[in-house]
């Protein structure tokens, strides 16, 4: 006899639960906002331990900080500095946190994104009309954003 599985939590219908996806793209600018300030903070703290030759690279400096403090965050708790102070994180596709590789994918297609011209764009557009307000990274990797407080 093999041992029954537990169904999978996945994610909440945003028909018949809408509060988890009320305002998640409002509050996902804001938190990429916050976090690029914590990326730039923490790259400029770090500018002594180069002799401060990383002026001269100083927004490839923030990209490589920001990176790895968005991962850090992400498989450290499924959201970052950014998104706990806007109450939403991240779950994958089984509803649960992220680990450590989604959450590197997560942000190295986000990434991507930002490196392809219209792709951040057309992830928010697409943020905006998906049911789950899912971005490009997000429907690829099957994660969505939700309302933490609920």
């Amino acid at each position: 006899m093999r041992p029954s599985r537990a169904p999978t939590p996945g994610h909440p219908d945003p028909d018949r639960l809408p509060a988890f996806y009320g305002g998640v793209p409002g509050k996902r600018v804001i938190a990429w906002l916050i976090d690029w300030v914590v990326a730039s903070v923490i790259a400029a703290l770090l500018l002594p331990l180069t002799l401060f030759l990383g002026l001269f690279v100083f927004p490839v400096m923030v990209a490589v900080v920001g990176f790895v403090y968005r991962w850090s965050t992400l498989a450290g708790g499924s959201a970052t500095w950014g998104m706990r102070l806007m109450a939403i994180e991240l779950r994958d596709t089984e509803g649960l946190r992220l680990d450590g590789a989604t959450a590197f994918w997560h942000v190295a297609l986000h990434y991507g994104l930002l490196i392809v011209s219209p792709g951040l764009l057309i992830s928010g557009v697409v943020t905006l009309i998906t049911p789950k307000r899912q971005g490009l990274h997000d429907l690829v990797l099957g994660t969505v954003a939700l309302n933490r407080a609920l």
